[in-house]
């Protein structure tokens, strides 16, 4: 097991932490959850969430989170060793068919071009599930940190002159040693092209290029349909509450 939780940052007054109240699971809808969150006014939240990354943790606007339900531990934190992963033949499908597209690297910053995507993706994957109904001020409250190193990984159609058609959004937060993968959003009408894996393959070249030891990806659900992708992604360690270790997926939280 590999227990590499930070204790070298400078803390002169202790983290609070907070449960929320409960709430509809995201993922079961017939269960309640819960989360525990850093306190959102310490002004050390941009010091502390590298640590927090190693402890399970993970951002949603300013807040640094993880779930934390009264009777169920099916969200697992996740990450990819990004210098041992290996694409398999799907993954390497997957980035011939888009060999065309380009990357750019921006500050996460919305614009009406992103919106717009943001907005048709969530049409088309999220109707009437609530974020559906996101404006611009729940986009930033979702995906925009005031305090962290948050970019956007642009996914465009590539062109002699000047930006091609966007077509994905990958919100990535960058840290000392690791990327986290926050969210991404794209073309509902380009789906055969396999985005959100590419966007995931593209954020491990960056990882790699970069020197960074690890690409975090959220939660892992055993048994959860729209959970399964992030298996693919080998070697692949999770956290137990206590460090990380391999294979998530090979046994039953």
């Amino acid at each position: 097991m590999n227990n590499d939780v930070r204790e070298d940052i400078d803390i002169d007054e202790p983290l609070r932490l907070f449960h929320t109240a409960d709430h509809a699971c995201g993922y079961w809808p017939e269960r309640q959850a819960r989360d525990l969150v850093f306190d959102p006014g310490d002004p050390r939240l941009a010091r502390t969430y590298p640590m927090a990354l190693t402890w399970g943790f993970r951002r949603s606007g300013n807040l640094i989170y993880r779930p934390h339900c009264r009777n169920c531990r099916a969200c697992i934190a996740v990450r990819i060793p990004v210098d041992e992963f290996r694409p398999d033949r799907s993954q390497r499908r997957c980035l011939a068919r888009n060999a065309d597209l380009e990357t750019r690297v921006l500050p996460a910053e919305r614009n009406d071009e992103h919106f717009a995507l943001y907005q048709r993706y969530l049409g088309a994957r999220h109707a009437g599930g609530g974020m559906d109904g996101h404006g611009p001020a729940e986009f930033d409250q979702f995906l925009v940190s005031t305090w962290g190193q948050g970019r956007f990984l642009e996914l465009r159609t590539r062109q002699a002159h000047g930006p091609g058609e966007l077509l994905a959004v990958a919100v990535t937060d960058v840290v000392e040693n690791a990327l986290s993968a926050v969210y991404t959003f794209y073309d509902p009408d380009a789906a055969k092209r396999g985005l959100g894996t590419y966007s995931i393959l593209q954020q491990i070249a960056w990882a790699q290029r970069e020197g960074k030891r690890h690409l975090y990806l959220g939660y892992w659900i055993d048994g959860h349909r729209k959970m399964a992708y992030k298996r693919r992604y080998r070697p692949l360690e999770s956290f137990d509450g206590h460090g990380w270790s391999r294979n998530a997926g090979d046994a039953t939280p």
